[in-house]
Formats: C-alpha cells, structure tokens, sequence
C-alpha cells in the first residue's frame, strides 16, 4: 500500500491534536475563564467599565435592556470569579462521568445547574438593590450617607465569615473528592442535580462576599480580583481555614470605619 504524502499527513495530524484539545473539557473552561477576565479587563482599559455597573444601568436604559445587560455581566462576572475555585470538583466529574452517554451533555447540565442558581441570587440582590435605592430616594438622611450601605454591606460580610453555615458549606466546597463520592449518581437528572446541589454550598460560601459586588458596581475589575483571590484560597488553598478569620476581622474593621467617617471608604469602593 502506498503511504501517504507528508503534506496529506500533517494537515490531518494537525487537525487531530486540534480536536484533542476541543475534547478536553477542563481546557475549554480555562478558555472561558481567561476570556472572561479579558472581557472585564477590556471594559476596565477602555473607560467601559462603569457600563456593568447596575447603578448606572438602571439611570441610562429600559428596564427589559438593564435587565439583559446586568445577566450578561452577571455571567462574566461568575465565570470569571467562581469558575476557578469550582474546577477541581470538574474535574472530578468529568472523570466520574466519561463512562455515560453523551458525557458532554452531562457536564453541560451540571454547569447550567450551577450557573443557575448563582443567576438565581442575582436577580434577588438586584430587586434588593433597586429597592434599596428607591428607600434612599424617600430617606434623605440615608441619601445623603451613602457610605453607610457599603460599610453595612462590608460588616455583614465580615461578620458572616465567622458563622456555621459559613464553615459548614466550605467544608463541603474543599472536600470535592468527598462530595462527590456521597452525591454523584448516572444520568442528565442527577447532573443537574449535583450541580444544584454544588452551587448551594458554593453559594452559602460566597454570598455574602458576593454581595459586596452590589455596593462597589457590578463588573468593577479590582474588587472583583480582590474577592477572586479571597475565594479561591478560602475554598481550595490548605491554609484556607485560617485566612477566613483574617478576612472576617478585617471586614468588620473596615466596615465600622466607613460607617462613622466615609474617608475609609477609598475609590476601590467608590463604583
């Protein structure tokens, strides 16, 4: 049998180490991981930034188009942020799962799962915020110390670190390979499942840190690393137990500043 010319080989070669590559699950999620962080560092360098702030989106557009705009910077925002510290439980199931039908769809219904219920916490902080802000427009004292709303937030937030539902969902977040040994089963259902059951613990981690994002600005790029870094050493660094209390004490204080003298409150806060 003849064999085949080097220039009819390597085009296929080439495309075969291509399709390796799209086959790899955990690579296309560093690749929406890494775009997602050049999103927001595009929308940070060019002045677009203020753009995902929901402050400003709800003064500019229609309330359907704020709506859009704020899920779609929401989802950046989660990729970008949440992704990382969520990958080596991905990977997990990517593993456990390769043997089932369809392993792609499978994993497809656990990230939406997830994806799902930190969009469902989205949209609660928002109608939370919007009506925030209406009470700040009947309550001039309120309207006239906005700072207090951000050192309140920075207080919940340090004091939630402190709590047992706090530790309880961490415990399940850096044990991966023990949560999926008590929770994975076969099928589309069960991934949803799973990932439901993964973004509640994530989330009863997170939100709270979260929900400093609605007091600085949805989208804005140095909070947004600065809570990045604290989350994913908190959930998968070994001396992540110990940073938690740090970053606790280190709220509290700061939120009591900004609430006796808005000084404190410096331009990484300002949104």
């Amino acid at each position: 049998m003849a064999l085949e010319k080097p220039s009819e080989v390597e085009p296929s070669l080439a495309w075969a180490g291509f399709r390796h590559i799209l086959n790899n699950d955990l690579v296309i999620l560093w690749a929406i991981v890494f775009i997602a962080w050049l999103l927001t560092i595009w929308a940070a360098a060019t002045g677009h930034e203020h753009w995902l702030h929901q402050q400003v989106l709800s003064n500019r557009v229609p309330l359907l188009l704020e709506l859009l705009l704020f899920l779609a910077a929401w989802q950046v925002m989660t990729a970008a942020m949440m992704l990382p510290s969520t990958l080596p439980l991905v990977r997990l199931f990517i593993k456990a799962s390769r043997q089932q039908p369809k392993p792609g769809i499978v994993l497809l219904a656990f990230l939406g799962a997830y994806a799902a219920v930190w969009t469902g916490f989205a949209l609660i902080a928002l109608l939370l915020d919007i009506g925030l802000h209406g009470l700040m427009q009947h309550w001039h004292w309120l309207h006239y110390r906005p700072w207090i709303i951000a050192g309140l937030t920075l207080i919940l937030a340090g004091g939630f670190q402190f709590s047992s539902l706090k530790e309880q969902c961490l415990n399940a977040c850096r044990h991966p390979l023990s949560f999926l040994t008590h929770h994975y089963q076969r099928g589309l259902q069960a991934a949803w499942n799973l990932g439901m059951r993964h973004g509640l613990y994530c989330l009863g981690c997170c939100w709270a840190l979260m929900l400093l994002m609605f007091a600085v600005g949805v989208g804005h790029f140095t909070w947004m690393i600065v809570l990045t870094v604290v989350m994913t050493l908190e959930r998968t660094w070994k001396q992540g137990r110990q940073l938690t209390p740090i970053v606790g004490i280190t709220f509290l204080a700061w939120g009591v500043l900004v609430v006796f003298h808005p000084s404190w409150l410096p331009n990484l806060l300002g949104g």
